[in-house]
This record gives structure tokens, C-alpha cells and sequence, in this order.
């Protein structure tokens, strides 16, 4: 097959490759060369008339388009929606499955009763000035040292480029509280070192007295300025890691029911085939999960932007479907008064790899949701307490999405790409599902699924998804994915900056 069309009612179809001037489409004749991924008008659109992809609005022509034309960023513009909402239209409950018949995974089991797929010693940062501590720490641990306590995965700093000149309160102080609150308490981490300057405007005590934190052998803090200057700092912090070490080696896997699983559902670097292989299938082994009584958390508000109509069908009742609203009205005003517009999220990638405007790359990416009920939605960073299918609200800038995910409990994420991406994450593996063979044969090195075997006819949407599925509990279990044999995650903690820096 040479071209898809994904719904009767729409007027354009995709090339499944480069197809060449006077090829035939249906019943017409391409008028130009049309890369792989791009859309073909099936029918002259007029000015102003409306484009239709997955049977919904992705844009408009700004000028007429004969049928055969390509059709991308040079003849298509984009408005903000106005979709009227309707709530709890589509609900597809889930047939949960027994207790006796549920999947499991070897994760590690926490005091606190909550279950982790790694076992790492957190060093986590307050503010910008007490990364180079941080990191001085961490990287005193090395393979060698390490190699004594085989049941630690290791000594991660996260580090992080604000906590001053911010304010006090608000909803930039309130994230940040949130986030370093979320890596303290992860389920990932067997100790945790937090490190501050001392005179930051995110102050440590304000952390442990808001969330009663509480210091023990496996929690502790310290600040620079408290303990005579940088030097002293690293030295006592590498004691005290060293000291968590054995306490930290003493936790073992243990079979854990795949329900204890949170999954963070993310795309970058897109392409027009994400919302055709990689996130469908996504979305089924979704569903897979919200039926072990596991979550997944789908994230990045403007990229659900002009799909939240659909998201909002499936909402376990208005008040939830409203809180989606209300984020998507956030924005709009977020974006207005930074003299932007919705449609900036696009990147050059992604326009090259066929996709035109923020509506389309929407319809595709939110399809990582699969279609069991929306029940519950989150501001960033905060813990993630329902189960099943969530939404947590964060820009599109994968590494502070992610970010906001892990904070919120997630202990996997699964990452579709369709360009190629060079991202991972700690303490939660990233998994990789590129969305065509030719990137995926490319990128062997860094992708674990290739989800264009469903493009080529190899396999079913299904069928990925429970290939998908399978690799959550691989994964969960201490299989290395791609981007842990790399090393990747050191540098991708980037909590979400709002407000003004000061």
C-alpha cells in the first residue's frame, strides 16, 4: 500500500513512501512529489475550508488546494478550537482482572507499602547552586564502588537550574516543592540525600515541614553554608551515601502484582506515523494495564490541545472532564500573554516528518491513552492516586514532562519517537517504541520496540501492544532498556520553571 486513509469522512490520506508527481491516489493524480508521512488532498478545499485527518478538524486551507496537491505548513493554517465539551459520552469500563489471575512483575517492596521498579540512592538538589555538590557526590560512586552492592542500580544526582530569585508561593514555588517532594518519596529510591546552599528561597526545612518529611539512616539533608563551605559538603555527603549503601543493598526483588505499576506516556520528536503505529499501540497495552489495576499517565497539555474533546468523553464524570478544561483554558491564556499561540509546539522535526499543525500531532499523541475512562487529572507533580488511564497536566518539553511524571509516582516510562530520540530517565527507565522500521533499523542502539512492523503489515495494533505490555514487566523487573545501556537520565531532571525569575 502506497498511501493510508484513516476515515472515510476525511480529505486527505498519508504517503506510505515517497510517491512521485502523477502518481495515482484513489481516483487522482498526485500534482507534485510527496515526501513519506506527508498528506495529499483527496479533493479540492477550498480557502478557508476545513481539513479533516482521523475524521477531525486539523486545520484550514489557506488557499484553495486543488485535489492531488500536497498539503502541509504552505497551505494550511491554524486557529485555536472552540469544540464544545461533552463528559462521560464514551466510558468503555474495564473488566478488571481477579487478583488470582493478575500479571506480576520482581519489583521492590517498600515499607511505606509502595513498590518500586529500581533501586537507587537519590542526591536531590534544593537549588542551582548545590548541583556541583550534588553531582561531586555522586560521581565518587563509581561502577567499582558499586560493584559491592549488587542490589543498587545506583547513585543518581538530580539536579536542577532554579530555586531563587523565584517567589515564595505561587505556582512555580508550589511545583518545585512538588517535584523535589515526589523524588524524595519515590518508590525508585532506597535513600535519598537532599542538598541545599542555605540561604535559597526553597528552603529545605520548608520541605520536610510541609510534607513531614522525617530524617533517618535512609533520609537526610544538609546544607552548604551549615557545614563550612563546598569541600566539607561533598566529603560528609559521600559519608553519608556511603553509609545508606549496605541499608540500600539489603532490599531484594520480590514478585509484585503488575497492578503497582505507573506508567509515564510520552512522544517526542513525532512523526506522522506516531498516531498511526506507535501510540495505538501505546494506547492498547494502556488498556492492558488499567485492566491489571495498573495507571498510565499521559501527559503534555498542549499536545493533547484540539483532542481534548475526546479525552473528555471518557472522563468518570464532568467534574474530572472539567478539570481537563480548565488546564486547556490555562494555556490558551499562558501562551497569549507570552505573545505565543498553541501551534508553536510543532517542531521543525516534526514538520518534516509530515506533521502540519498542533491539532494533528494532538489527535495522534493523545491515541497513547488507549480508550479506557479518564479518571483522574493532576497538576504537575502531584501524586497520582487513581488508577487506570490520568492525565497530568505539563508543557510539551519532554524532560520537565517527564520530570512531573516520575515525581507523581510513575516507575516506568514508555517513550514512542518517530524522528529518533536520545532521551532517558531516572530513577524510572525510559522505553523506546520507534514508529517506523527505517528509524528503529537506524537507531537499533537506542530503540527496544519497533512499532513500523504495523505500517509494513507484519503485525497487528494488537498484537505491539501486548509485545509493549510485556516489555512494562521486563523492564519493571530489571531488564536494562536501551537508554539505561547508554547511560542516559543524569541530565534529565528539569523541573517545570513557571512564573518570572527575579
Amino acid at each position: 500500500m502506497d498511501f493510508i486513509r484513516l476515515d472515510s469522512a476525511d480529505n486527505v490520506v498519508t504517503a506510505a513512501s515517497r510517491l512521485p508527481a502523477g502518481h495515482i491516489v484513489e481516483t487522482i493524480k498526485t500534482l507534485q512529489p510527496i515526501p513519506s508521512g506527508h498528506k495529499i488532498a483527496t479533493a479540492a478545499i477550498p480557502l478557508g475550508g476545513e481539513i479533516r485527518k482521523y475524521a477531525q478538524l486539523i486545520g484550514y486551507a489557506s488557499t484553495d488546494i486543488p485535489a492531488g496537491a500536497h498539503v502541509h505548513d504552505h497551505n494550511v493554517s491554524f486557529r485555536n478550537t472552540e469544540a464544545s465539551y461533552e463528559f462521560s459520552t464514551d466510558l468503555r469500563p474495564v473488566d478488571l482482572i481477579s487478583s488470582e489471575q493478575q500479571d506480576s512483575f520482581m519489583g521492590f517492596r517498600r515499607e511505606n507499602g509502595s513498590i518500586g521498579t529500581r533501586n537507587y540512592i537519590a542526591i536531590v538538589t534544593s537549588v542551582n547552586c548545590s548541583a556541583t555538590a550534588a553531582r561531586m557526590i555522586a560521581n565518587a560512586f563509581t561502577p567499582e564502588v558499586l560493584a559491592d552492592y549488587p542490589n543498587v542500580d545506583g547513585v543518581a544526582a538530580f539536579v536542577h537550574g532554579t530555586g531563587c530569585g523565584m517567589a515564595g508561593d505561587g505556582d512555580g514555588f508550589e511545583a518545585l516543592q512538588r517535584v523535589m517532594w515526589g523524588y524524595a518519596r519515590h518508590p525508585n529510591h532506597a535513600g535519598v540525600l537532599m542538598v541545599g546552599l542555605g540561604c535559597e528561597m526553597n528552603q529545605l526545612d520548608w520541605l520536610l515541614e510541609a510534607y513531614g518529611l522525617k530524617q533517618g539512616p535512609l533520609f537526610q539533608t544538609m546544607n552548604i553554608q551549615s557545614v563550612a563551605g563546598l569541600k566539607r559538603t561533598v566529603e560528609i555527603g559521600i559519608e553519608k551515601v556511603r553509609a545508606m549503601l549496605p541499608l540500600a543493598n539489603k532490599n531484594t526483588r520480590s514478585p509484585c502484582p503488575a497492578g503497582a505499576l505507573k506508567v509515564a506516556l510520552q512522544c517526542g520528536g513525532s512523526d506522522a506515523w506516531s498516531g498511526i503505529t506507535a501510540n495505538p499501540a501505546l494506547g492498547y497495552a494502556c488498556d492492558l494495564l488499567a485492566a491489571q489495576g495498573g495507571t498510565g499517565v499521559l501527559a503534555e497539555t498542549p499536545e493533547i490541545y484540539g483532542a481534548e474533546h475526546l479525552l473528555t468523553r471518557r472522563a468518570v464524570n464532568q467534574e474530572t472532564g472539567e478539570k481537563l478544561i480548565k488546564l486547556i483554558r490555562w494555556w490558551e491564556d499562558y501562551t497569549a500573554r507570552n505573545k505565543g499561540n498553541m501551534d508553536n509546539n510543532p517542531s521543525p522535526g516534526n514538520k518534516k516528518g509530515g506533521l502540519t499543525t498542533i491539532l494533528e500531532k494532538s489527535l495522534g499523541a493523545a491515541a497513547k491513552g488507549g480508550t479506557t475512562p479518564l479518571t483522574g487529572v493532576y497538576k504537575y507533580a502531584e501524586p497520582v492516586t487513581a488508577s487506570g488511564f490520568t492525565f497530568m497536566d505539563s508543557p510539551g518539553y519532554d524532560p520537565a514532562s517527564v520530570t512531573g511524571q516520575i515525581a507523581g509516582g510513575c516507575t516506568l516510562v514508555c517513550f514512542t519517537t518517530g524522528r529518533g530520540s536520545a532521551f532517558g530517565s531516572k530513577p524510572a527507565p525510559t522505553i523506546k517504541i520507534a514508529t517506523n522500521s527505517e528509524m528503529a533499523a537506524r537507531m537499533s542502539e537506542d530503540m527496544d520496540i519497533d512499532a513500523g512492523s504495523i505500517l509494513n503489515g507484519g503485525c497487528s495494533v494488537e498484537e505491539k501492544g501486548r509485545e509493549i505490555y510485556q516489555m512494562f514487566l521486563d523492564v519493571a523487573s530489571g531488564k536494562t532498556s536501551k537508554s539505561e545501556q547508554q547511560g542516559l537520565g543524569d541530565y534529565e531532571f528539569v523541573p517545570w520553571q513557571i512564573g518570572a525569575v527575579m
